[in-house]
């Protein structure tokens, strides 16, 4: 993404802060204004010292005393203007990260799937800080800097038009400087923080997945790829850091250039007699003044650059392709009963996966999926829910099309408890009632009853209260509080797969009674690699390679005795 458009997109931002960033400009005007009326007060001053004994205390008293109030008042205006300046970059920055925010929600799987989930926290909270730091210094800095080159020409040339016009002549050197390090330091900063966010990316999946990394022995092959995007990560911020760090002397050193001019300069003028000793000394002051704000720019610039390469990570994830538009409609009052004709699906065009699926399921009725593994049981799961979408053919819902409602109204009309359990960060009662918050306690109880979960939960510190960390439950306790969430819901219709995966045989028959009287007029969609749990389904898909290969219920499969026959017998085969 081009700098230009990463700096029209900050300003659609920062555009609606229009007010607060305009009062910032009048306030650095003041500031710049009256600080440059200083050096005149003191040449003032300075000519009123003539020599020994002839001192016009007077005016000298005086102008200090000009002088101090104009200091009070510019510390005054400036702790305003910075008040400002934060309120305005770190509103932007909200802002910002709550587009994003907003933006992941309507994304397609598709792209969360491609992203690691470290590169996308990288975006959106490493990424918008540098934005706001960088946006600060620029509010703070270079509209300073900018009014005071313009009021200190305008003051220069009121002096000296010789001086003003030789110290113009010089200026295009800090430009160059400023152009040559901002060319490098920008290629720099966007492959640091690329690689900054590969690098989190991995922390988190190492950090997330320890266990399984001791497990494999697999830790000096982690340290190895940590080490080697690390070291990327050092080069590109060596390099970045090295050309930023050239600003300061490099503007210096053509600032003493110029300054060192306008001192011969300006004694030659004096011993000319065009040229008072007090004259000189603000045309000193100014010839500095004039030239620090092209030093602060260039830093300024340097942190603009950083903050344009991380805005553009952030613009391309706040900009990434969302889903299709969801249809106007709602699914009306679901009864369950499922269409699904000719249906083809492929995550990679070149790889077809699904292909020629139907499938005709009555209210109320239970169909268990089995397969090989890869054999398209979840992907078929995710077309149902629209997590991805079909390639052609159609699902429909009681005779309504899936794609003519909206997903939010198709997906509240299933509960779906998976293999891989998911709680937030909150209490017990937080997680049960996910997706029914409004529900008392004495349903959520019912709930962890019926799911079995009640026994361990009624021996926590503070029982429903119980705040959840990581390590505060085993898997099958984090599985049955799911299934809890999903009793609690009380949904038209169920999507279990592998829901007792991580559940001891004992409890698992418990919980298999606990689902069969939930699925009791519901209509059911159960994903099972024990073929054992879903002998009793009214319709067995069994899949493979994208394809339903048999149909029926357990003893019309086994009879026929195909595909199903032989996964079946393979579970139960005398060793």
């Amino acid at each position: 993404m081009k700098t230009r458009d990463v700096f029209i997109k900050l300003m659609n931002y920062i555009g609606k802060y229009r007010f607060l960033l305009l009062v910032s400009i009048l306030l650095a005007f003041a500031t710049v204004a009256l600080t440059l009326y200083v050096p005149i007060l003191f040449g003032q001053a300075i000519d009123g010292i003539i020599a020994a004994g002839k001192v016009d205390f007077g005016l000298v008293s005086g102008v200090l005393t000009k002088i101090l109030i104009i200091v009070l008042i510019c510390s005054a205006l400036t702790w305003i203007m910075n008040l400002i300046n934060n309120r305005l970059t770190y509103r932007i920055g909200q802002d910002i990260r709550n587009k994003a925010i907003e933006h992941m929600q309507v994304l397609p799987l598709k792209y969360l799937d491609g992203h690691t989930i470290g590169d996308i926290t990288d975006r959106i909270i490493a990424d918008v800080d540098m934005i706001c730091d960088g946006l600060l210094l620029g509010f703070t800095q270079l509209f300073s800097g900018v009014v005071t080159i313009v009021l200190t020409l305008v003051f220069m040339f009121s002096k000296s038009v010789h001086i003003s016009l030789f110290v113009i002549a010089l200026t295009p050197l800090s430009f160059f400087v400023a152009k040559f390090i901002a060319k490098h330091s920008y290629g720099m900063v966007s492959k640091q923080t690329a690689s900054r966010g590969q690098l989190t990316g991995l922390t988190e999946e190492m950090v997330g997945s320890e266990t399984v990394v001791k497990a494999f022995s697999h830790g000096k092959a982690a340290s190895e790829d940590f080490r080697k995007i690390n070291n990327e990560l050092y080069d590109y911020t060596w390099r970045a850091t090295f050309y930023s760090s050239l600003t300061n002397p490099s503007t210096r050193a053509v600032n003493s250039v110029i300054y060192a001019g306008v001192a011969l300069f300006g004694a030659w003028l004096i011993i000319g007699g065009t040229l008072s000793v007090g004259g000189l000394s603000v045309l000193l002051n100014y010839a500095n003044q004039y030239m620090k704000p092209f030093n602060d720019i260039s830093s300024v610039v340097t942190e603009l650059q950083n903050a344009f390469a991380c805005a553009a990570r952030v613009f391309e994830f706040i900009e990434a392709e969302p889903e299709t538009k969801d249809a106007p409609g709602q699914l009306p009052a679901v009864k369950g009963q499922i269409d699904i004709n000719e249906v083809f699906f492929a995550y990679d065009p070149a790889k077809p996966l699904i292909g020629h699926f139907n499938l005709h399921a009555k209210s109320g009725q239970s169909i268990a999926i089995v397969g090989p593994t890869g054999c398209g049981k979840t992907t078929f799961i995710n077309l149902l829910m629209r997590f991805y979408d079909i390639d052609s053919g159609s699902i429909c819902i009681d005779g309504t099309n899936i794609y003519d409602v909206t997903r939010a109204s198709l997906r509240s009309s299933f509960g779906m408890v998976l293999q891989e359990t998911w709680l937030q960060n909150g209490t017990v009662r937080d997680n049960i009632a996910f997706g029914k918050p409004e529900a008392a306690d004495e349903e959520i109880i019912q709930a962890a009853k019926e799911a079995h979960s009640w026994e361990f939960i009624r021996r926590l510190p503070q029982g429903l209260d119980t705040v959840l960390k990581d390590d505060s439950l085993s898997a099958g306790q984090k599985q049955l509080l799911c299934i809890t969430r999903v009793m609690l819901y009380d949904p038209p219709m169920l999507i279990l797969d592998e829901a007792t995966s991580s559940i001891d045989t004992r409890t698992e028959m418990e919980i298999q009674r606990a689902f069969d009287k939930l699925m009791q007029g519901r209509t059911s969609f159960v994903v099972a690699h024990r073929l054992s749990t879903i002998r009793n389904a009214d319709i067995i898909l069994v899949m493979k390679d994208g394809h339903i290969i048999e149909q029926g219920n357990h003893e019309t499969l086994m009879a026929k005795n195909g595909f199903y026959t032989k996964l079946y017998n393979s579970q139960f085969a005398k060793v």
